[in-house]
């Protein structure tokens, strides 16, 4: 691992040491990432030939940094990206323009209401984003990071991200305490 993602992940971690906080991130990440690439698969680009859309176009340079950032969890996050991708293009083939931009609309909302409540609620403190802006490309590496340190991977990850989520913060008094 590099030690720019170490310094990131270390950062991150003390943004997201509440479980519940984590796992709304999991789910409004998912969210999030549909919600944008939904009304961009309805434009149609041309690149070398093969007809693909805005959507997977513009997902390709964020797909390449977390792949140079971490290989295996970027390749990991590229095959969800694909999945959502895939997804955003279906409903984007058999909804009308208005669906397409009323169901991006509703998952934008609903994804960002996730991220501000586990940090207003579960962790007590702004969201990461407001203090480091590079986050918001990061919360996908800690969510696919988790789920490999969960499935027994990455043991390097694991004591980054592990460290920081070994105390919560406990909103009675704004102690922190070990579990």
């Amino acid at each position: 691992m590099s030690a720019f993602l170490r310094r990131q992940l270390t950062d991150y971690v003390e943004y997201h040491r509440d479980p519940m906080n984590c796992a709304l991130h999991v789910v409004g990440i998912v969210i999030l990432f549909l919600g944008a690439v939904l009304p961009l698969s309805l434009l149609p680009v041309t690149v070398f030939g093969f007809q693909v859309n805005l959507g997977i176009l513009l997902a390709i340079p964020v797909l390449v940094y977390w792949i140079l950032l971490d290989f295996p969890i970027g390749l990991a996050i590229a095959g969800a990206a694909a999945l959502l991708l895939l997804t955003a293009a279906t409903i984007a083939n058999h909804a009308s323009v208005t669906v397409v931009w009323a169901i991006s609309i509703v998952l934008l909302l609903i994804g960002v209401a996730l991220q501000i409540i586990g940090h207003q609620v579960f962790e007590r403190r702004q969201p990461a984003l407001m203090d480091n802006p590079t986050h918001l490309l990061l919360g996908p590496v800690f969510v696919m990071a988790k789920l490999f340190i969960s499935l027994g991977f990455r043991r390097d990850l694991a004591a980054i991200i592990q460290q920081g989520s070994n105390s919560v913060y406990q909103s009675q008094g704004g102690v922190q305490q070990d579990r």
